[in-house]
């Protein structure tokens, strides 16, 4: 009896848990959401590199029509969009989605803002694109041709000095080779030295080192278009030789002879534009006339604009007819001879006499 109650007792002191387990599965269909805004955000992103891709790829006048276009496409002014008749019916500017020259040619309006108060106030209309005449882009192409062709005579006269710095051949004549730009193009200048002449004395027979410099020029001469000039100079010291030959032939032959051996040389023939002696007429060293610098050969790669002037002025015609000399007149159209007549009559007893009209 004791023993049943106890039991009791103890049942009743216990404490009854109870224990809920989950069971847990896999995570139920959220639906497909998130593709809808992942597909948003890719068309978003392609149609940002399309819009980059056309501000970089278009020029500037196809740009201004397409802001033109989505700024208002039916290109009228005014608050509200009025579709303008298309080929199909009413709906955009034009039968093309955005018509490149129609942003250009339709009349623009001047946009309209509101300022702070609320008040109207008309913005300045675009400055109009101004286009280049014809002249114009004549006078930038030939500016554009000169500066290149600038470029390729100072690349030209940076090649001599590098060669005539690394060549064997050509390092003891280096004080006796000058090159500069002058206003007719590069030019080079191969002077006499005081025991170093480029020629025989009082000859235009070149010595043996001369002929090798000009043939080191001449394979830099032929890797560009222009043509040459050649022109030979003397000192004031007359000539003393032949009776007659002066300083004018020899300045001549000299230049004729540097032009003969820069032909052999390989150089193209049809590439020399003038060949001329001055004498003493033009001195290098003008304090000291009889300094053996001023005898010397100038060679001028000469730019087109020099050519041209060179050839205008061989080809010119003169400003006015010169008179022709008397005595090389046509004679005037001569006088009728007079009219001879002759009567005669004859009377018994006299003689025969004639009259002259």
């Amino acid at each position: 009896m004791a023993a049943n109650s106890k039991s009791s007792s103890d049942a009743k002191a216990r404490p009854i848990i109870i224990v809920k387990r989950y069971k847990k599965g896999g995570g139920g269909h959220h639906g497909g959401a998130w593709k809808v805004a992942y597909a948003d955000f890719v068309t978003a992103m392609m149609a940002f590199f399309l819009v980059m891709w056309l501000v970089t790829a278009v020029s500037k006048d196809q740009r201004a029509a397409i802001f033109d276009y989505f700024k208002n496409p039916s290109m009228e002014p005014g608050k509200s969009v009025k579709p303008a008749p298309g080929q199909m019916g009413p709906g955009g500017a034009s039968t093309s989605p955005i018509n490149l020259g129609g942003g250009l040619d339709a009349p623009r309006s001047s946009p309209k803002k509101t300022d702070r108060i609320g008040a109207t106030v008309m913005t300045p209309p675009a400055t109009p694109i101004e286009l280049k005449t014809e002249d114009q882009k004549a006078a930038e192409a030939a500016e554009l041709k000169k500066l290149l062709e600038q470029k390729q005579l100072d690349a030209l006269m940076q090649d001599l000095k590098e060669a005539i710095n690394k060549s064997q051949a050509l390092q003891p004549f280096k004080d006796q080779l000058l090159l500069d730009i002058t206003s007719e193009g590069l030019r080079i200048q191969i002077v006499d030295a005081q025991n170093r002449p480029m020629f025989d004395l009082g000859s235009s027979h070149l010595k043996g080192y001369t002929v090798t410099i000009l043939k080191e020029v001449a394979a830099y001469l032929g890797t560009v278009p222009n043509r040459v000039s050649i022109t030979g100079h003397t000192d004031v010291t007359p000539y003393a030789g032949i009776s007659g030959y002066t300083n004018w032939d020899l300045s001549t032959d000299r230049a004729n002879a540097a032009r003969r051996a820069l032909e052999s040389a390989g150089y193209d023939t049809g590439h020399f534009a003038r060949v001329t002696g001055l004498s003493s007429s033009v001195l290098f060293d003008k304090e000291n006339p009889r300094n053996p610098v001023n005898r010397r050969i100038s060679i001028v790669v000469m730019t087109r604009q020099a050519e041209e002037a060179a050839i205008k002025v061989d080809i010119a015609a003169p400003a006015t007819e010169a008179p022709v000399p008397a005595n090389l007149q046509a004679p005037a159209t001569l006088a009728a001879p007079a009219k001879l007549e002759v009567t005669a009559s004859v009377a018994p007893g006299s003689q025969t006499s004639g009259k002259l009209k």
